[in-house]
């Protein structure tokens, strides 16, 4: 039988505020709470420790989609051993993803959720899963899905008596009828759960850099209910009007002191049914996005609607013209719909050049990236009259009042052209800009 091995103590590693949090007998913790909390390096930590506890035991960390694991869940079980003081002790491979011991030939596993069957077929070669960690807890699908993900690792007895620790971690959405809110509300009085909440407030150790306080302290200032969401981990609710119009921060020119460094091109398209919103971004010197100017047709009251051929001459001349008025600025990205596909082939026909089609998220989600930008105090709008359209349609976007109270809220679909392009910009230049990923 092999022998457990001590680690450094975890104590002297881990902030006060998570000391109850690791001595819970319960089997289930789920740790929630605002960013930089420093809950995933305590989960990481405690599962270090458990498995030097336990050679014979495994560890499974889990996040919904698997091509998130190597720069999370992989990097931070890394650390943790690093930390612990045991990490010459394991061989780490990136194909396949794990972490084994040498000598005992256990470790760390780690698996994506968004190929169910390759789940359900998921062995471990020696010993027992001793512990589960789901990460972005609130990413999966449901209580269902964790149910199924959870059963399929825990249907068979541990030795000595021991049961499978389950671990989930997540910062709360701020929408109260997300599932993952209702189903921490239904396992409070749950003898089997120990639920617990964090923020970077909790943070005594100073894992925290001054340069992440000033960033979070210009959150408070700027955005007082985004912060509350986003570093409180409160659940705000998500209101009917979508975006803080006082964020959107009107100017007539970009300053002399802040050059544009960089164009970013984003379309919502509609061409013969709806409009089509071409909207031009500049990112500058100093880390601010610029809204420069909106290109807007819409085909409304039009006897003769232009086709798909005469939309992309009108794109590439507004193209043209605002790479004259920044000539000094790259054009980094040309965004584009996923879904829009006769506007990105003419103009690639008559262009040679490709839009890049966005991944798009759900609604709300997508929405969060971009209050995230705006909760920064960095997005500058010019005053003119395509953005005066920006502008307005942003004033007017707002959730449907009917599907607010469900797990998967959706906007007016109504004048939300420059909306659409706005969020796909964010999307697609989320590590150019640094925002929530």
């Amino acid at each position: 039988m092999s022998m457990s091995t001590q680690v450094n103590d975890p104590f002297k590693q881990i902030n006060p505020v998570f000391y109850p949090f690791w001595l819970a007998p319960q089997s289930h913790k789920l740790a929630k709470g605002g960013r930089s909390s420093t809950k995933s390096s305590v989960i990481s930590l405690k599962l270090v420790q458990d498995k030097m506890r336990y050679p014979d035991g495994n560890v499974v960390a889990l996040r919904k989609v698997a091509n998130t694991l190597r720069k999370s869940v992989y990097s931070q079980i890394k650390w943790a051993l690093i930390q612990s003081g045991v990490a010459e002790q394991f061989n780490f491979t990136t194909n396949p993803l794990e972490i084994i011991h040498k000598e005992w030939g256990t470790g760390f596993y780690f698996s994506g959720a968004d190929d169910p069957e390759k789940l359900k077929s998921f062995k471990i070669p020696v010993g027992y899963v001793k512990d589960l960690w789901f990460e972005e807890m609130d990413a999966f699908d449901g209580p269902a899905e964790i149910d199924t993900i959870e059963d399929s690792f825990i249907r068979e007895d541990l030795p000595e008596g021991l049961e499978v620790g389950v671990y989930g971690s997540w910062n709360p959405p701020k929408n109260p009828w997300a599932w993952i809110n209702e189903y921490v509300d239904s396992h409070r009085s749950d003898p089997d759960y120990y639920i617990h909440h964090s923020t970077y407030l909790d943070d005594k150790r100073h894992y925290n850099s001054k340069q992440l306080l000033r960033k979070i302290q210009r959150y408070h200032d700027n955005d007082l209910d985004y912060y509350r969401w986003m570093y409180l981990g409160e659940i705000i609710g998500l209101g009917t009007n979508i975006y803080n119009m006082a964020l959107f921060h009107k100017l007539q020119q970009v300053p002399a002191d802040d050059e544009i460094m960089a164009l970013a091109f984003s379309i919502d398209t509609g061409h013969m049914q709806s409009a089509t919103a071409l909207t031009v971004y500049g990112f500058s010197a100093k880390g601010n996005v610029y809204v420069l100017d909106t290109y807007y047709y819409s085909p409304a009251h039009q006897v003769n609607k232009k086709p798909p051929s005469e939309l992309v001459k009108d794109m590439h001349a507004f193209i043209m013209t605002m790479s004259k008025q920044y000539p000094a600025a790259q054009i980094v990205s040309k965004t584009i719909d996923s879904a829009e596909g006769a506007i990105r082939n003419q103009y690639a026909y008559e262009y040679h050049d490709n839009w890049h089609p966005v991944a798009k998220l759900k609604e709300a989600d997508m929405i969060d990236v971009v209050q995230d930008l705006l909760a920064q105090g960095r997005v500058f709008v010019l005053e003119t009259e395509g953005n005066d359209i920006f502008l307005e349609q942003h004033q007017q976007y707002q959730w449907d009042e009917k599907t607010i109270q469900s797990d998967d809220p959706k906007v007016i679909k109504e004048n939300d052209h420059t909306c659409d392009n706005f969020k796909y910009m964010c999307l697609d230049n989320r590590r150019r800009l640094g925002l929530k990923r």
